[in-house]
């Protein structure tokens, strides 16, 4: 409004000076009754928030371009002392795929001794650690029950026997009857057929009545048809004793045989080496009772040996029956062959077993701990990197990588492939050259980027 008045008041400046001498007069007097004469220029000037609203942007902007510099990914930041991390190189060279054990000396066989039958221990007769021959008494038991079981198994059997020895003695007495009758049945019809000779001969020259020679024919029919008879009863009464035989022997026999597995059971009180070696954890006091099946001790192979190792489920897929492994012992390698591997998982750990491929040496004993080489493939060229802590931490998915000026570390997504104890095989998200931090993550897992710093860490 000012601008537009002080314009206006130019204006008619003017034009006043364009205007005859007649019609100043009345200009002075539209100037006096408008003000216009008042109007002067005015400077312009900025409020006072202005240039302090200026400086601040103008922070703002160079904050905001610091932490576009510093934090291009985001996420959360830890400044740390660049001496608490280790740092490695990604290098190439030969990947060696085997990973390193510890085997544990072990009895290539053991036998496991245990209790058959509960009992009381009443005599032991060797000690702990000895060396035992095979059927070399070790401990005997007492039990009262199962020798009264024996007993009674005993009574059934014999008792079986007497009812078969009666059943066959019966059977033998019927034998003899129906031969006694078929005997005398004989003797009945050859007498007959000579008297009926001997009347037809004398009804010829009628010495005798037609009567009598019919009551002989009808006597010797009779003798005839009960010879048949009684020969089919003596051979159903044989089939008959036969079946009633076979079936009280069986019985007899099963009987029998629950009597033997009783007598064995008896004599097992009476423990024995079933082979020979040393006896381990053979520990029983007189007056102890034991219950059936108790482990009382174990007989190993004091001669053969192999080791078993504890290996981490990370390799279970990729662990099996046959592999080559080695051994050094004073200054000797011994090769080994993967023998068994036990699926179960324990702790992240599962267990295997290695059997010498030759003769194993001399000095070890068992329980013993040496080193073994696990192999795994054949070696290859790979990306690698030293194997770390950090590994345990990130599970191989992601890895901290040092920026070009040492400065800064930034968490990237890796694919690591095989590892064993000095090298992790790198498949993708590494180059040559970078160097990457493979000591533990503890502390700053969650973080995003590390500002790595000369010193103590503000």
């Amino acid at each position: 409004g000012r601008e537009r008045g002080v314009m206006s008041t130019a204006h008619e400046r003017n034009r006043g000076r364009n205007r005859p001498a007649g019609a100043s007069g009345q200009a002075q007097r539209l100037r006096a009754v408008s003000g216009a004469g008042m109007d002067r220029p005015i400077e312009r000037r900025f409020p006072r928030w202005f240039w302090p609203a200026v400086a601040g942007g103008l922070a703002l902007a160079a904050l905001a371009a610091l932490l576009w510099a510093f934090w291009p990914q985001g996420g959360r930041v830890l400044r740390l002392e660049k001496g608490l991390v280790r740092t490695a190189r990604v290098t190439t060279g030969t990947f060696e795929d085997f990973i390193p054990l510890r085997g544990t000396v072990v009895p290539a066989r053991t036998v496991y001794l245990d209790a058959v039958e509960g009992g009381r221990v009443e005599e032991i007769f060797v000690e702990d650690g000895a060396r035992v021959a095979k059927g070399q008494l070790l401990v005997r038991l007492s039990n009262p029950t199962l020798q009264l079981e024996v007993i009674a198994r005993e009574a059934d059997v014999t008792e079986q026997l007497n009812n078969l020895r009666t059943l066959e003695l019966q059977f033998a007495r019927n034998a003899l009857d129906h031969e006694r009758n078929l005997v005398e049945i004989d003797y009945q019809i050859t007498r007959l057929e000579r008297l009926a000779r001997r009347r037809e001969a004398l009804l010829a020259k009628g010495a005798v009545s037609r009567q009598d020679y019919e009551q002989t024919m009808d006597e010797l029919a009779y003798w005839k048809r009960r010879r048949e008879v009684t020969r089919k009863a003596q051979e159903t009464d044989r089939r008959l004793q036969e079946a009633q035989i076979r079936q009280q022997k069986d019985l007899t026999a099963r009987l029998e045989r629950n009597l033997a597995l009783a007598r064995r059971n008896l004599a097992a009180l009476e423990v024995r080496a079933p082979v020979a070696g040393l006896l381990t954890a053979f520990n029983l006091e007189v007056g102890q009772s034991l219950a059936r099946g108790t482990r009382i001790g174990q007989i190993d192979d004091p001669d053969h040996y192999k080791l078993q190792a504890m290996v981490d489920e990370f390799y279970l897929p990729r662990v099996e029956v046959g592999q080559k492994a080695s051994l050094e012992f004073e200054g000797r390698r011994y090769a080994l062959r993967l023998k068994k591997v036990y699926p179960q998982v324990r702790n992240g750990q599962f267990r295997v077993d290695f059997a010498f491929v030759d003769a194993p040496p001399a000095g070890i004993r068992r329980g013993q701990s040496l080193p073994v080489k696990l192999t795994l493939g054949d070696p290859e060229p790979a990306l690698l990197i030293p194997n770390g802590p950090f590994y345990q931490d990130t599970g191989g998915h992601w890895i901290f990588v040092v920026t070009p000026d040492g400065k800064r570390a930034i968490k990237r997504s890796v694919r690591l492939g095989r590892r064993n104890a000095r090298f992790i095989e790198v498949l993708e998200g590494l180059e040559e050259g970078e160097e990457v931090i493979v000591s533990p993550y503890t502390g700053f897992a969650e973080m995003d980027r590390l500002q790595l710093e000369e010193g103590e860490a503000s």
